[in-house]
């Protein structure tokens, strides 16, 4: 079932209760997908997890069905953060595991830094804590200028041999040409948005060190624009977590590997417990 929630963030459920939201028994696991895809990349992996771990699988602003915050909002990844906890207020849901995949790893962490009441574990998967360089800056401005121009989402492709592992764009050219498909079918003001959001945000450091939920850190061990390392750091800083390499997986896990990211994330439930 599809919805919109107050703050305009589209989101799907895999359970339903009476509310229309996710049924009895631990907190429900809260998906924000990779830029520049939107909600459906984690439908594999909740197809895994399904009749084990209720989900929610969010649009963040701009991407698939959520619109653009009003033009007098500055580009922020809070605005993502608190539209995320809207989602959250309609469900009826006080707490969640919120699971986030690169740009959906910086809401997540924007989320723990504005709503830590409402996080009852977090997933990291092929992001990093810190914030952009100056270069990397320019280069998302310069891309959320190319995108609403006459190239359009065109102007992304060069990105998908960074998204997918070397495996993927060896052998398996159908799943190429699906992420091509969705990078193409992206809305070019949501892109720009999007760009000049993640080029906005702080360094998450000190954010991950004070959590106190279980966490878990994924990352595809071809992953080349987060990569182990950061993954690494990252899990040094968080006081109870778990980090899982996923094999013949790039900077996309959960795409490339629904079945792995799933098994992560259902360690992680357990470890959170109801």
């Amino acid at each position: 079932m599809s919805r919109s929630d107050p703050l305009d963030l589209a989101y799907e459920t895999s359970t339903a209760g009476s509310e229309g939201g996710p049924g009895p028994g631990g907190p429900p696991l809260l998906l924000l997908h990779a830029f520049p895809l939107d909600r459906t990349m984690w439908r594999d992996v909740a197809g895994a997890l399904s009749g084990l771990v209720p989900t929610v699988l969010v649009d963040l602003p701009g991407s698939g069905g959520s619109p653009l915050p009003t033009a007098e909002s500055r580009p922020s990844l809070d605005v993502a953060a608190d539209g995320v906890a809207g989602v959250l207020d309609r469900l009826g849901v006080e707490r969640a595991i919120v699971a986030g995949s690169s740009m959906g790893g910086y809401a997540a962490m924007a989320f723990a830094r504005r709503h830590s009441g409402r996080l009852a574990g977090v997933a990291l998967v092929d992001t990093k804590a810190a914030a952009d360089t100056w270069a990397a800056a320019v280069n998302r401005e310069r891309i959320a200028a190319a995108v609403t121009g006459p190239a359009g989402t065109r102007a992304l492709l060069p990105m998908l041999e960074g998204l997918l592992g070397a495996t993927s764009r060896a052998r398996r050219p159908e799943l190429v040409a699906v992420v091509r498909e969705r990078m193409l079918a992206a809305s070019p003001p949501g892109v720009a948005w999007c760009q000049r959001a993640m080029a906005a945000r702080p360094d998450s450091a000190g954010t991950l060190a004070e959590l106190r939920v279980p966490a878990a850190v994924v990352v595809g061990e071809e992953d080349t624009l987060t990569g182990l390392q950061e993954a690494r750091s990252m899990a040094l800083m968080l006081r109870d977590c778990v980090l899982t390499v996923v094999p013949q997986a790039g900077h996309l896990a959960p795409v490339e590997r629904p079945i792995e990211v799933a098994r992560a994330l259902i360690s992680l439930t357990l470890r959170v417990g109801p």
